[in-house]
């Protein structure tokens, strides 16, 4: 069965990967990069502080421990456990995988972008849904950048499938104990009032 599960993998993989085009190439390769998204995850920050002032960073602290524990728990622990190579590393099918930035780490199970870009999500829709109304587009965001990873050549749809689900129930888990921290102290986050948000 799990043989069976790996050839559907490398078959979707495969597909995926070799819908690919110069321009595209050009999107993925600054969709995939980390450091790409920097402006955006300060964006964010901004508009946390802007609603909830000083208590927002609360928030913000327990959306970047999931982050954390997403990523240390997917390269830290899965990809060294499992040992499974990145596609562009499989001597199986290496001369077929299109390869945009390069190779990275030789182990891609699970993977780490997945984990992280879903935790961060997970974590910003858990938190603020009450206050932004269209915070649930984070994970059309995390599932662009996930799929990015399959284009550029270094992980399997269930790498990102397997390492999505790691960052969601990741950041449910923290959401929990925050707010079972929180409730024991009595300690809420307001939305700061529209004259305060002004100010």
């Amino acid at each position: 069965m799990i043989e069976q599960i790996k050839d559907w993998d490398t078959a979707l993989f495969l597909y995926l990967n070799g819908l690919h085009t110069p321009p595209l190439d050009v999107v993925m390769y600054w969709v995939t990069d980390r450091l790409f998204w920097v402006p955006f995850y300060l964006v964010i920050i901004l508009v946390v502080y802007k609603h909830y002032g000083l208590p927002g960073f609360w928030l913000l602290l327990a959306v970047g421990l999931s982050v954390s524990l997403a990523d240390q728990f997917t390269s830290s622990f899965m990809k060294p456990y499992f040992g499974r190579l990145r596609p562009c590393y499989n001597p199986d099918i290496q001369g077929l995988v299109h390869v945009v930035r390069g190779c990275g780490g030789r182990h891609g199970f699970a993977s780490s972008h997945a984990s992280t870009t879903f935790a961060l999500a997970t974590g910003l829709w858990l938190f603020t849904r009450e206050a932004f109304r269209y915070v649930w587009l984070m994970f059309a965001w995390a599932a662009l950048v996930s799929y990015s990873r399959i284009y550029v050549g270094v992980h399997y749809p269930v790498d990102l499938a397997v390492g999505g689900l790691c960052g969601f129930l990741i950041a449910l888990l923290v959401h929990l104990l925050f707010r079972l921290a929180t409730g024991r102290l009595r300690f809420r986050i307001q939305p700061l009032r529209p004259e305060e948000q002004e100010g």
